[in-house]
């Protein structure tokens, strides 16, 4: 019996002997499918804090499509560096899009935020109102909820529905009145430029801040990994602290294999 196991072990399909050649081209294409499919197709993404609450939590795993927008050097599933040579098969994204995107302060970090401003935008914060081209951004009460922190802190926060010109909602989270990024001046995004937001908009360097300043500054469509479409799992990292033997109960079964809004 031992004979025939060792037999199947080193014989293939039609009998013959599978040299150690042939198990390394295999086990070499299938890295190589992975490779590419990661590459082109869709890639994961980790969510380690609060600034897009309440449409992301802390401890989400993304699921970010890589074909939507084309395909440039921030879309490779390793950091090399390349030259920037535009980007092919190139989409610009829509207002209200979800995107991960290479850090223009340090490439080797994705980061995600969501898309308000396209080339020709003019965009504005007043009073914690988001304008487009002069248009408000509609803004409608949605209950009270509670903001996470990276230490695991939490804060009350209110949540609103904002829809923006082009129809598109999404739920915010606004912390306090007179927040310090609340206001700032009008930004006509130039070509090749997008304006990008966190949905909680008083915990998140995005367009509003500059990248000297720890902020994404206007980021340029060159840095886009992809569209943030799903979250495919969740877990909350705030169990950490409790017995082990109660960490599956910080799985968010909910929130698993659930769409971006």
């Amino acid at each position: 019996m031992s004979d025939q196991k060792i037999a199947t072990n080193k014989e293939g399909a039609s009998g013959k002997p599978v040299s150690w050649r042939a198990q390394a081209m295999q086990l070499a294409a299938i890295v190589a499918v992975v490779f590419v499919a990661k590459g082109a197709l869709a890639e994961p993404f980790y969510v380690p804090s609060g600034s897009m609450e309440p449409t992301l939590l802390i401890g989400d795993a993304l699921l970010a499509s890589k074909f939507p927008y084309g395909y440039g050097a921030a879309s490779l599933p390793i950091q090399i560096t390349l030259p920037e040579t535009g980007r092919v098969f190139g989409e610009t994204p829509k207002r209200g899009d979800v995107v991960v995107f290479r850090w223009p302060g340090d490439r080797s970090q994705a980061w995600v935020k969501r898309v308000v401003g396209l080339p020709g935008d003019r965009i504005q914060m007043r009073q914690g109102q988001l304008f487009i081209n002069d248009h408000a951004a509609a803004l409608k009460p949605d209950g009270v909820g509670q903001a996470e922190d990276d230490r695991g802190n939490t804060e009350r926060a209110y949540r609103f529905v904002e829809t923006l010109p082009n129809g598109v909602s999404h739920a915010i989270f606004k912390m306090r009145d007179n927040g310090r990024l609340d206001n700032t001046p009008e930004v006509t995004v130039p070509p090749g430029k997008l304006f990008v937001l966190g949905d909680n908009r008083d915990n998140s360097a995005d367009s509003r801040v500059a990248v000297r300043d720890g902020g994404v500054g206007l980021l340029p469509i060159d840095n886009l990994i992809g569209r943030a479409d799903a979250v495919v799992g969740s877990w909350d990292l705030g169990i950490r602290s409790q017995p082990v033997y109660t960490w599956l109960s910080g799985f968010r079964l909910a929130r698993f294999f659930t769409s971006v809004q």
